[in-house]
């Protein structure tokens, strides 16, 4: 049907936390704290039916950030207005690469980094009322 969540483990709990509620300003659902896995759970809205799930654990290990790692490649969050959000984000001390073109979809998007280095993307599509989005393919 859709996605319903995405789950990341953060290295620093608290740095985390500030980056995706303040920084990005995803609205808390809930916190939970596991006392018999020392670990917290956060519960973060992203639009209307998608959630983040950030997690702590003692001493995660550390996960390759190399474009081509296997595993899960990047998380990109949909944005109608490209030049804003990269501005927004500038405004709070948070880079950005140079914006790029979608070759397959003519969509801009850019890449910016969660604090333990996870490459996040904002695509830039169609404000609602729109012709509907091709599915990005880019690298």
């Amino acid at each position: 049907m859709d996605i319903h969540h995405v789950a990341i483990i953060a290295s620093n709990y608290a740095r985390s936390k500030q980056f995706y509620t303040e920084v990005l300003g995803f609205a808390v659902i809930r916190e939970t704290y596991r006392a018999d896995r020392q670990s917290y759970k956060l519960d973060l809205q992203v639009g209307d039916r998608t959630q983040i799930e950030l997690f702590s654990f003692p001493n995660p290990p550390a996960r390759p950030t190399r474009p081509e790692a296997c595993g899960l490649r990047h998380l990109a969050f949909r944005v109608t207005d490209l030049d804003a959000a990269v501005a927004e984000l500038a405004e709070r001390g948070i880079a950005t690469e140079p914006i790029r073109l979608d070759e397959l979809t003519d969509r801009r998007f850019t890449f910016f980094r969660d604090p333990d280095d996870l490459p996040l993307e904002l695509y830039e599509v169609a404000a609602i009322g729109s012709p509907p989005e091709q599915n990005p393919t880019h690298d």
